[in-house]
């Protein structure tokens, strides 16, 4: 009869020499990664920095704008006023010449305000919004298309859908980029497409855009009818421009 016997474990030698090796090569790959890494820290700190630093200049240069339109602003209000004053007054040679005057700098102020609010708006960043679909409860069904129509000023976007049968929604444009204004609403219409002769209007809307100026992006859900049973769900980024145009 036999008895088993215990296999004992090979005897480890120690290897200096190639741990020398590993640490070695251990060593630099963890420095290289430290450099790589502070580095890429490094760059996103310098582009940080330059970002703060052409906020403050779009901030500074928006600031300026405002500040001179308020100036022709006053300017032409006190011209308003010395039209009324001189209409008013008995139809002299200097009576007349004064509301002359008066006019021109009306008309000049005038102009000098509309070019201020197209540099304001030239400042005033981008509007990105994203299609995130209809919500209509029992109102949408399997097979139902609609097309949503966004105007904002004379910046327009069409885009069309469908309701598939898992509910999921397919739409041949997600994403548009407008660019604010300051005297427009976005006005918003949506239709049902039934057949080319019996299309539906579900209702439509002006939205307010001011809300949007913030650094994080929103989820709009907007009553698109009278009683709010149709939603249209859209996300809006505004991304301000870091530098002066």
């Amino acid at each position: 009869m036999f008895t088993g016997s215990t296999k004992l474990p090979p005897t480890k030698t120690p290897q200096p020499e190639r741990l020398d090796e590993v640490y070695t090569a251990l060593r630099r790959g963890l420095q290289s990664y430290l450099q790589v890494h502070q580095l890429e820290l490094d760059t996103l700190g310098q582009q940080i920095r330059e970002n703060k630093k052409n906020s403050r200049l779009v901030r500074t240069l928006v600031e300026e704008l405002y500040d001179a339109y308020c100036i022709q602003r006053r300017l032409r209000d006190g011209a308003s006023k010395m039209v009324a004053a001189f209409n008013s007054a008995t139809g002299s040679k200097e009576a007349r010449e004064s509301l002359s005057e008066a006019n021109k700098g009306y008309r000049e102020y005038t102009e000098h305000m509309c070019s201020l609010e197209g540099e304001l708006e030239s400042q005033m960043g981008e509007f990105h919004v994203k299609m995130k679909g209809l919500a209509g409860f029992a109102r949408l069904c399997a097979g139902d298309q609609y097309e949503v129509l966004m105007r904002y000023g004379r910046q327009r976007w069409r885009l069309r859908g469908r309701v598939e049968v898992s509910n999921k929604q397919m739409w041949d444009s997600e994403e548009f980029t407008f660019l604010p204004l300051i005297t427009e609403l976005l006005s918003i219409k949506v239709t049902e497409l039934k057949s080319l002769a019996n299309h539906v209007v579900v209702g439509s809307v002006s939205c307010e855009m001011l809300d949007l100026f913030c650094p994080l992006p929103q989820t709009l859900a907007v009553d698109i009818n009278d009683l709010g049973t149709v939603k249209l769900n859209l996300e809006v980024t505004w991304r301000s421009y870091t530098h002066p145009s």
